[in-house]
């Protein structure tokens, strides 16, 4: 399942290459297996790994690294089905609730040709810095800020 998750994040991406069915299958796999292995190491000791459930269907997945200072989202995956359904901003504004009470700021980091880019901002991320590839992008919470947080009816996450 978390495999088929990140493969959808790469479909558009992999739509324009040449290769077969077998070798972007392939791709991806290795890639997925690399994904895992750093997340799974030691920059990301003491991470969250949790899948997004809609009404008991399985809907994406989300990893997150609380900090001293911040918390990290070092992925967040929605399935096709379930992208802009507002399921995304409800579950960052539930962490930037997080944010608020624990006085640290949300960062992550998204891919500068992402379209998730255009809502990391509308929700209130500021870009920080810029590699080349990825702008980190940074929320954070105000002195005594309120946040209002919107639910999603049934969401549920599993750790």
């Amino acid at each position: 399942m978390l495999s088929g998750i990140y493969a959808s994040t790469r479909e558009e991406e992999l739509a324009s290459v040449g290769w077969s069915a077998g070798q972007k299958a392939q791709f991806l796999r290795q890639q997925f297996e690399a994904q895992q292995r750093h997340y799974h190491g030691p920059d990301y000791s003491g991470a969250l790994f949790q899948m997004i459930t809609v009404d008991g269907e399985p809907a994406g997945r989300w990893y997150l690294h609380p900090r001293a200072d911040e918390i990290r989202i070092m992925d967040l995956a929605l399935l096709p089905p379930f992208r802009g359904r507002g399921i995304g901003t409800a579950l960052i504004r539930g962490l930037f609730e997080q944010g608020a009470q624990s006085g640290r700021r949300i960062t992550l980091h998204v891919e500068t040709m992402n379209r998730a880019l255009g809502l990391y901002e509308r929700l209130g991320f500021q870009r920080v810095s810029n590699n080349g590839v990825y702008w980190l992008l940074e929320w954070t919470p105000k002195p005594a800020s309120t946040v209002s947080v919107g639910r999603t009816p049934l969401l549920e996450l599993c750790a």
